[in-house]
């Protein structure tokens, strides 16, 4: 497989992954496309094993999200920026601190945005709590779920 071919895969994983952010984009079924596609152009058993366990890990987070409270973020009063920022934070932290820097992120980009937006620690801290329980906790296993799938992608395209 050329290296163009998994820089356009790259891209198109990324794009997913931005558009777990954006409401009506399927992030995740975007996510699972390029895994997929992947799967089929390197045939080999690691590509299928990635592949498998994407699959179930996606379909994991799916369920989750059925468990969770709808997604109300209009009603919690913050805008759309600030989930935004905590969703760049996340893909940023996951890169930076494997796994555990991709839910620091998130936390710490929301909480960072809203204190900027609000103008104190106090009432920052209080508008990303309302945030997460709104819907943003949904929007974080939908996030992490695919940074764990691209993360597993990139790790077995540079190591294998």
């Amino acid at each position: 497989m050329g290296v163009w071919q998994l820089l356009e895969m790259g891209l198109v994983m990324l794009l997913g992954l931005l558009g777990v952010l954006v409401p009506g984009v399927p992030g995740l079924a975007i996510v699972w496309a390029a895994v997929a596609w992947w799967a089929l152009s390197d045939t080999t058993g690691t590509a299928w094993a990635v592949l498998a366990g994407a699959t179930g890990l996606l379909l994991l987070a799916q369920a989750l999200k059925l468990l969770m409270p709808p997604r109300r973020l209009k009603a919690a009063g913050a805008p759309r920026r600030s989930l935004l920022t905590g969703g760049i934070a996340a893909i940023a932290g996951f890169f930076l601190l494997p796994v555990v820097g991709g839910i620091l992120g998130f936390l710490g980009g929301l909480y960072g945005a809203e204190r900027v937006r609000l103008g104190s620690h106090g009432a920052g801290w209080t508008s990303a709590r309302t945030v997460l329980r709104s819907g943003g906790y949904s929007v974080l296993v939908e996030l992490f779920a695919c940074l764990l799938v691209v993360g597993a992608w990139a790790g077995v395209v540079i190591w294998a």
